[in-house]
């Protein structure tokens, strides 16, 4: 199965323009054989915890719709990130659009404090099959606690997914925690980062895959927008820059 993941910049709180270029990234990734591409946290707004009430959507938002069309044509699921409304607040989530299924949610479970006076914790892990491929996506903070990865594991999980937006402490972290959690679980890792500015500190990309074994296959620079694409089979990965 071919699965990419998008490094992106994404444009403060300008939701339509966002929009546009998750777009781009779909039908390149498409042209490229992915089955499936997933995009950085919050990527349709920016990580902005202080504008995220009043940027928050229902899943059903049909500003969306154009995702679904371009997953029905093109035969490849997509998971955007986005604020969403939720009964008691707002959630750090991820829409995920399947070929001629409906749309899915996933909330992030585990919340780092600093997001605790903005965001409610999301309930319940998410696995998606592509191409008999089952996916546990993970949302930055939460991706980086071993109770995530295990709970994914036990429902099936055979790749792991990371939406991210860090800061290269964060990225440092991750890249001491990603290997070693693909080694014990024999399951490739994949760490979609976005560039730029993003709340109080400067989001450094550096969006990678590492194999089943734990070794970096292949990672992007900490500033241009990109895609990898990873083979699942064959373990190969190949850059695309936008």
């Amino acid at each position: 199965m071919i699965i990419g993941i998008a490094q992106t910049r994404p444009i403060k709180g300008e939701i339509a323009a966002n929009i546009s270029l998750h777009k781009q990234f779909a039908e390149l990734a498409a042209s490229l054989g992915a089955r499936a591409l997933f995009f950085p946290e919050l990527s349709l707004t920016g990580y902005e915890p202080e504008l995220a009430k009043a940027l928050a959507i229902n899943p059903d938002d049909k500003r969306l719709n154009d995702f679904q069309h371009i997953s029905d044509i093109k035969k490849m699921a997509i998971g955007l990130g986005i604020p969403t409304k939720a009964k008691m607040g707002i959630r750090i989530s991820m829409i995920v659009f399947q070929p001629d299924k409906p749309r899915r949610t996933y909330s992030k479970q585990h919340l780092h404090s600093d997001e605790l006076p903005y965001f409610e914790s999301g309930d319940g892990q998410m696995i998606l099959t592509v191409k008999n491929k089952k996916i546990a996506p993970a949302i930055c903070y939460e991706s980086l606690q071993p109770a995530h990865a295990a709970q994914a594991v036990s429902l099936g999980a055979e790749l792991y997914l990371a939406s991210v937006a860090k800061s290269q402490n964060g990225v440092n972290k991750a890249m001491t925690h990603y290997p070693e959690m693909a080694r014990s679980y024999t399951m490739p890792v994949l760490m979609s980062n976005c560039v730029g500015f993003c709340d109080n500190f400067l989001s450094v990309g550096g969006s990678a895959v590492w194999t089943k074994q734990g070794h970096l296959a292949r990672q992007l620079d900490d500033k241009q927008e990109g895609l990898l694409i990873f083979d699942t089979e064959t373990e190969a990965v190949t850059r695309q820059i936008l």
